[in-house]
């Protein structure tokens, strides 16, 4: 049986080397590789080819969403799975409306996470039983009735949108990626039910969601 090809992917060098004890000299397994949450990760799996990225998204996960959902977007069916570890519940949602095979909280135990990659690797999809009564009980959300429904940044990202701001015009203004800035404005246009910028921002108007 040929060993599974592990890629850990983390903004933090300690959580980096963290997961690569955890995951060292596993039966089944073979970790190829460390690497941070960069804009050139999409052109590193060529090199890589990892069958399973082990992503840690650090302790602002919706910082690195965008590039999350990039590189499962870019993914073709051979493509590497992705399993996502998260400080809390908060972000659960976002993180798993990129698109993640496997969701689990930054804790877990070495067991958990080889527990996790082996379903992973059979196509299920994994939720550690502390984030998946949030995902569960969520209901859907077709159109939006309050500015509550935003979060704070995707009300920023939202306001520049507004202003004519470009994707890259936004991710330097606020900091952030331009995979960050395309992830929220998907989000945004979902949650507004708009099919596209123009439309969310008309929407946004008459909500009373935008600064004029």
């Amino acid at each position: 049986m040929v060993d599974l090809r592990l890629l850990i992917v983390a903004p933090d060098p300690l959580a980096r080397a963290g997961l690569a004890t955890l995951l060292a000299d596993q039966p089944g397994t073979l970790l190829i590789g460390q690497t941070n949450s960069s804009n050139t990760l999409p052109d590193e799996l060529d090199t890589y080819r990892p069958d399973i990225i082990i992503w840690d998204l650090g302790w602002e996960p919706e910082e690195h969403l965008g590039l999350v959902a990039d590189v499962i977007g870019d993914e073709d069916e051979s493509g590497p799975a992705v399993i996502a570890l998260l400080p809390d519940e908060e972000q659960a949602g976002g993180v798993w409306s990129a698109g993640v095979e496997g969701l689990l909280l930054r804790e877990t135990s070495a067991e958990q996470l080889l527990a996790a990659i082996t379903a992973v690797s059979q196509g299920l999809t994994v939720i550690t039983a502390d984030l998946s009564p949030q995902l569960l009980s969520a209901p859907p959300t077709p159109a939006l009735d309050s500015a509550e429904a935003l979060t704070s940044r995707e009300q920023e990202v939202l306001q520049l949108v507004a202003e004519g701001l470009t994707n890259k015009a936004i991710a330097q203004a606020l900091s952030i990626s331009e995979h960050t800035v395309k992830f929220h404005i998907n989000t945004i246009m979902g949650k507004l039910n708009a099919p596209s910028r123009t439309a969310a921002v008309v929407r946004a108007t008459r909500l009373g969601l935008i600064l004029l």
